[in-house]
């Protein structure tokens, strides 16, 4: 299940998992445990909601996190 950013228009970018990357004929994008890049909750959803669905019209583009990138932690160690 792929983890991808959504920008949409005049809106936060919003990050989620998707079953399947959309088609070109797809009108909507359901998105699975949607929330900010920081990791935190939406305001404007319910704290419930685990699946959204956005209309692929309001969407500007979408980056696709590569498998495996989120387990990597890169951090500084000063020996």
């Amino acid at each position: 299940m792929p983890t991808i950013i959504i920008h949409m228009l005049n809106e936060d970018p919003v990050m989620g998992e998707i079953d399947e990357l959309p088609t070109p004929s797809d009108t909507l994008l359901i998105v699975k445990n949607p929330r900010r890049k920081d990791g935190k909750d939406l305001t404007y959803l319910d704290p419930s909601v685990s699946t959204v669905l956005w209309p692929v019209s309001r969407v500007n583009f979408i980056e696709i996190i590569p498998i495996g990138s989120e387990e990597e932690i890169i951090s500084f160690v000063r020996e």
